[in-house]
């Protein structure tokens, strides 16, 4: 109700502020991820490119409005340009909406045919006389080589005179690779034709068929032998190669230092053999088993083996104090740089410092043997008079005198008499033995 309505008044037709309908409140649009602030305020969110291309869903599951092509097998003839008579077969055919196919027929691609080379009276006459072959049957080979393209076990059965297929073959390839030569205006313009380059051996041929057919006709013990020797034939490839190795490793520097053997024994006795030094020398210079059949090894790898050849025998103990002598002065335990040469020094440098630990061992030993033979010499000499009991130093204890100038000793033996009889006590080794009296 307004102020019309209380006074009665008409109503004016045109709608005034207050009849129109109030707007609905924008929803407040929130800035997508990936646009910066500012961005965001210039374009408002209206008109921008989106991030990635879309696609409806429901355009993916559509699938394409493809028309279905009619298809149908048909009994038609053909001819094919692989034969020269003209021949009209029949067979079924694939139609495609109803268009027929044209072309030649699919498999005459597979028709070759071999081009065989034709020679003339003069050409015979003057370069492919041979003593063995006549014309006529020169002329039949090269006839039947046409026909059959060059089947040789085909043409070997239709020719009319008893011919091996060895024979054809040395004849056909003779006679073409003459009239290449002949019909070139050089030498090089037909060098790299195969039957230029490579000439036929019938021999070569007929040995190759010998084998095959020994080969076929082996039984299988023969074949057992046959594999027992080519075992046997690789046993002794692979000896020869290892005796060339290890003369090729003789050939290294030599070390003549001798190691110590490292049980302790003195090295100038003659308890162990002198081929101790000279095997540790050759385990020094030697390369390992492992590594003598190899043509590629990594020489750290093989130091390392020569070391454990060289210093394994010495135990853990003296192991450690290798490496802790080469620590002190100052020496890598691995090469940097393990050339030939430096892996040969290095080596040798453990050699002889195992060598001087050993002698330092044997000095250790020989000097508490000198200390022991010579403390029990000072004891043991025969010149040296024995010390009796006599001689031997005693305390001097003495006598407890009591007040009334008797012994306390004698009291108090008097004092235990009246009981049960005890054993006398028992002289003392310093002291002559004291009389018994007729009162004890």
């Amino acid at each position: 109700m307004d102020a019309k309505d209380i006074l009665g008044l008409q109503k004016s037709s045109f709608p005034s502020a207050q009849d129109k309908k109030p707007r609905a409140p924008k929803e407040p649009q929130r800035k997508p991820d990936g646009v910066s602030r500012e961005v965001y305020a210039l374009t408002g969110g209206v008109g921008m490119a989106p991030l990635m291309p879309t696609i409806e869903a429901s355009h993916l599951k559509r699938r394409p409005a493809v028309e279905k092509a009619k298809v149908a097998w048909r009994w038609l003839p053909f001819t094919t340009s692989a034969r020269t008579d003209s021949l009209q077969l029949s067979h079924w055919v694939r139609v495609v909406n109803g268009v027929l196919p044209t072309g030649d027929y699919d498999f005459a691609k597979y028709n070759t045919k071999v081009d065989v080379l034709k020679y003339t009276d003069e050409e015979y006459e003057k370069y492919l006389t041979e003593p063995t072959w006549s014309r006529e049957e020169t002329d039949q080979l090269f006839e039947l080589c046409e026909r059959f393209d060059l089947r040789f076990i085909v043409i070997a059965d239709r020719f009319p005179t008893d011919r091996s297929v060895e024979d054809l073959k040395s004849r056909y390839y003779s006679v073409t690779r003459a009239l290449l030569i002949a019909r070139a205006r050089s030498f090089d313009e037909v060098a790299g034709n195969p039957l230029v380059k490579e000439t036929f051996n019938a021999a070569h041929e007929t040995e190759r068929k010998r084998a095959l057919s020994a080969l076929y006709a082996q039984t299988k013990q023969q074949e057992r032998k046959d594999a027992e020797v080519l075992a046997e034939a690789k046993r002794i490839m692979e000896s020869r190669a290892a005796s060339k190795n290890l003369e090729e490793a003789g050939a290294t520097p030599s070390f003549h230092n001798t190691a110590v053997p490292a049980d302790g024994a003195s090295p100038l006795s003659n308890s162990h053999p002198a081929s101790t030094g000279a095997h540790t020398a050759a385990a020094v210079t030697s390369t390992p088993d492992s590594l003598r059949l190899l043509k590629v090894y990594l020489r750290t790898h093989a130091l390392d083996q020569m070391v454990q050849a060289v210093t394994g025998p010495a135990g853990i103990r003296m192991i450690k104090r290798v490496d802790q002598t080469l620590q002190d002065l100052g020496v890598n335990l691995k090469p940097k740089v393990p050339t030939k040469a430096v892996c040969a020094e290095h080596l040798e440098l453990r050699n002889e410092i195992l060598t001087l630990l050993n002698i330092q061992k044997q000095l250790q030993n020989k000097e508490a043997e000198v200390i022991a033979n010579r403390e029990s010499s000072f004891t043991e000499a025969p010149s040296t008079p024995k010390r009796s009991n006599r001689d031997v130093d005693r305390p001097f204890v003495p006598d407890m005198v009591g007040f009334g100038g008797e012994r306390a000793v004698k009291r108090d033996h008097k004092r235990k008499s009246g009981g049960r009889f005890d054993a006398p006590p028992s002289p003392s080794q310093g002291k002559r033995p004291r009389k018994m009296k007729a009162s004890d």
